[in-house]
């Protein structure tokens, strides 16, 4: 990975940071957003440490609005150049429904909605061969668009965080299968990974019944490395050169639910990720 330009959001903690400084270490030059500047030293002090190298840097970025997303995307350009390797990372599960500035659910425009944005803003910039790897998850299998209700006004509180959760990842997929396909014969390759559950950061937002379910599963998940393995491996691998679309876990490419393969909900999500990027 030596002279290769990463770009990473939600590089601070977690998987995130175990892949920044696993690709640092193999000689990448790491460009990562945060939303804390604290936090975003501290993992650039790591990444140094990782890969003394080459010249990291990252980008503060809040990723709930569409305008904070633009203006993320356009400061990754300006720092990165060219781009070998985008990895959308960051995420977030939130216990009740809120909406953001744009009218979007929060856990759809974190999760998903950052992931769509940052990309097509880098689009222009990726290198000839370049990979995007995106992480998904198995908890898209108990999920279902439903296009009429995007907002998940209808769904009950008691379910609110898992289902829109689910929902985020299940887009996640369906936006990689339609990338993918419109990536066709550029020699761009867009893939997506569930990283296991991981003991990491990731739900210690959360309070009540959760937060004391999310405590006890932890003892039981994989590290941080672990979770980042097949990430890694997606990013850099000669093995998985030319492989696109794909949902990959533990290094093996596996078939997600049925409603993540269904070709038209995933362009009919592409058109209404369009339409809110451009604002209409």
């Amino acid at each position: 990975m030596h002279g290769k330009t990463i770009v990473i959001t939600g590089a601070t903690s977690g998987i995130g940071a175990s892949a920044a400084e696993s690709l640092a270490a193999q000689g990448a030059r790491v460009i990562f957003t945060a939303r804390d500047a604290g936090k975003a030293a501290a993992t650039l002090s790591r990444l140094t440490q990782a890969g003394p190298d080459a010249a990291h840097d990252f980008v503060i970025a809040d990723l709930t609005t569409l305008a904070n997303m633009k203006e993320a995307g356009e400061a990754l350009v300006a720092k990165a150049g060219a781009v070998d390797v985008l990895i959308n990372n960051a995420g977030a599960i939130f216990a009740s429904r809120e909406l953001t500035a744009d009218g979007l659910e929060r856990t759809f425009a974190v999760n998903y909605m950052a992931y769509f944005v940052i990309t097509e803003i880098l689009r222009p910039v990726l290198a000839p061969g370049a990979r995007i790897v995106s992480t998904a998850s198995v908890a898209h299998k108990s999920a279902n668009l439903n296009f009429a209700d995007m907002t998940l006004e209808k769904v009950s509180t008691s379910l609110f965080a898992m289902v829109a959760y689910g929902n985020s990842k299940l887009c996640n997929i369906l936006w990689t299968r339609e990338l993918a396909r419109r990536l066709a014969g550029t020699g761009i390759t867009a893939n997506c990974v569930h990283p296991g559950g991981v003991n990491s950061g990731f739900g210690d937002n959360l309070s009540g019944l959760l937060k004391i379910v999310f405590g006890f599963v932890k003892r039981f998940m994989i590290t941080p490395a672990q979770g980042a393995d097949t990430l890694v491996w997606l990013a850099s691998s000669p093995d998985v050169a030319g492989q696109t679309g794909g949902y990959w876990s533990k290094r093996k490419r596996l078939a997600p639910s049925v409603a993540a393969r269904d070709d038209v909900d995933a362009q009919r999500l592409w058109e209404l990720s369009q339409g809110l990027m451009a604002g209409t």
